[in-house]
């Protein structure tokens, strides 16, 4: 699948500015698209906006298919009279820069309960029903499991007692019964969720702009998809993991990274045709336009690791699904509208998998001036065509802070920290100054069909703007942008890169256009030409 040529912004919802102490998916998301539209981007790229779990990690997800309660925003609530706006008063107090998860849940889900006493306390709404007979699939066990949830004080479903964690269907009915009401608070905070994408979606679609979406490959332990299928994941009879996923020693730790999600048992999974996997895929296509599928690499062959095991260290490389998991996507789905993330150690059979599904890959400009064997894939005069260039992911820091910082958290020496740095300065031209912008227009500029860079990266924020640190357990995810971060002269730098680079989405506006000749005055005076 070939891409436009075509630029784009990586920014999780999260991350918008905002009265409420984290970003949404109304006014705000909006004005964001506005910019986007504004400054010719095509993509808006974002991460998973499921339910977070542990550490606040949109891949630590309660659910692979619900939204984040998190990213609502009463407009839509408020305007069909469920809710009083002052029930939902602006966090004065709260932190511009960062989020704090704790205090915006606790707020949040304040005005949603006041929100669903108006909307339950109704005969009826023909919209929210069509919604739950349209998502059925995955609802009813999501809103049983969070209802479950609550009752149970928030503790994961393997710790709930036994004839609920082993979904024996007596305890199951008796649930739903007794749980009722709050069965039906989750559906409808999911309907809220759905109205409130869909106006998003309608108003970027309106505005030319596409949707990025992020699918996790794995799942949280602590999620309605594993209580719900226990069958499809390596469990012993207690419902608790015997290996878990993560990855070996690499560029960001000596130790690997122990992720803990529970594995795939692969063979279920084919035996049902990848009907959850195909489930999951064809639901976030309705919500974004192109998938990033993460850690690709894993399903050619993924990294085990014992579960008692305290790094990643001791895992071993297990075989994927590999070749016949795509081509059932591909005949159930009937594409494949997905991006590769084809980073970390990558072998001959990954990029093979990749290629022969069409996927592009990444290449990420950070990783493309290390001496390791590989680096150099990542620089522009090595790429092709058929790829996205990324100045920096949300997992590497920002480009001003990847360059100045002197609290580097990778595997790299000081040397080779400033032996990296200065082949930078060479291969960009430049002393350093503007760094951001010189990477910027490198992946412009580059034969790249897509070129992507987080927000943080476009405002030339430091450090303090990384969104995570792999391998830290807690501090990560919260980075916000401040409603007067973006400089007007930023905007419009990168509207002409966007236009000089030939990737402006639509007709250029002739006041950047390159091409764009303006016609000769006319003199009233001066004789036709012969």
């Amino acid at each position: 699948m070939r891409l436009p040529r075509a630029s784009g912004i990586l920014l999780h919802p999260t991350s918008l500015p905002g009265p409420r102490g984290i970003g949404e998916i109304g006014r705000e998301a909006r004005s964001f698209v506005d910019f986007l539209a504004q400054t010719g981007q095509r993509w808006w790229q974002m991460l998973p906006v499921g339910p977070t779990g542990y550490g606040n990690s949109p891949y630590q997800s309660h659910s692979s298919f619900a939204g984040n309660r998190l990213l609502i925003d009463p407009e839509f609530p408020i305007e069909q009279g469920w809710l009083i706006p002052e029930e939902c008063p602006d966090a004065a107090d709260s932190d511009p820069d960062k989020v704090d998860f704790d205090a915006v849940a606790l707020a949040k889900d304040h005005w949603l309960e006041a929100a669903f006493g108006r909307f339950d306390a109704q005969s009826s709404n023909p919209a929210r029903d069509e919604f739950l007979e349209a998502n059925r699939v995955w609802l009813e066990d999501y809103a049983l499991y969070s209802a479950i949830k609550d009752s149970q004080e928030g503790r994961p479903w393997y710790q709930w007692p036994a004839p609920l964690a082993a979904r024996e269907p007596k305890a199951l009915r008796e649930s739903r019964a007794e749980l009722a009401r709050r069965v039906r608070y989750h559906e409808f905070v999911q309907f809220l969720f759905e109205s409130e994408w869909k106006r998003l979606r309608a108003y970027c679609q309106e505005k030319g702009v596409m949707l990025i979406g992020d699918v996790p490959i794995f799942v949280a332990h602590d999620a309605a998809d594993v209580w719900a299928n226990p069958d499809l994941f390596i469990l012993d009879d207690h419902g608790m993991p015997t290996v878990v996923a993560g990855v070996p020693p690499d560029y960001f730790s000596q130790t690997g990274q122990l992720w803990g999600n529970p594995l795939y048992h692969w063979d279920a999974h084919a035996a049902s045709d990848y009907a959850w996997w195909t489930n999951r895929l064809r639901f976030l296509l309705r919500r974004v336009d192109l998938v990033r599928i993460d850690h690709f690499r894993g399903f050619e062959a993924y990294w085990e690791i014992p579960s008692d095991a305290t790094t990643a260290a001791p895992g071993r490389w297990a075989q994927g699904p590999g070749a016949s998991f795509f081509e059932t996507l591909r005949r159930t789905l009937g594409s494949l509208p997905l991006i590769a993330e084809d980073l970390g150690l990558i072998t001959p059979s990954v990029e093979a998998l990749r290629d022969q599904f069409d996927l592009p890959g990444m290449r990420v400009l950070q990783f493309g001036f290390g001496p390791d064997v590989g680096s150099e894939k990542h620089l522009p005069h090595r790429y092709s065509p058929h790829c996205v260039a990324y100045t920096g992911t949300h997992d590497n820091d920002t480009t001003a802070g990847w360059f100045t910082s002197t609290d580097v958290a990778t595997t790299q020496s000081a040397a080779e920290i400033e032996a990296e740095r200065a082949f930078a300065r060479r291969y960009l031209g430049c002393g350093g100054d503007a760094i951001h912008w010189a990477m910027i227009k490198l992946a412009h500029a580059s034969v790249a069909d897509t070129a992507i860079a987080p927000m943080q990266d476009v405002l030339g924020q430091g450090g303090q703007a990384r969104m995570n640190l792999p391998g830290r357990a807690a501090g990560n995810w919260g980075w916000r942008m401040r409603a007067g971060d973006l400089d007007p002269r930023d905007r419009d730098r990168l509207a002409e890169l966007t236009a000089v680079y030939s990737r402006w989405n639509g007709p250029v506006p002739p006041a950047i256009d390159p091409h764009h000749r303006p016609a000769p005055p006319t003199n009233p005076g001066s004789p036709e030409p012969a």
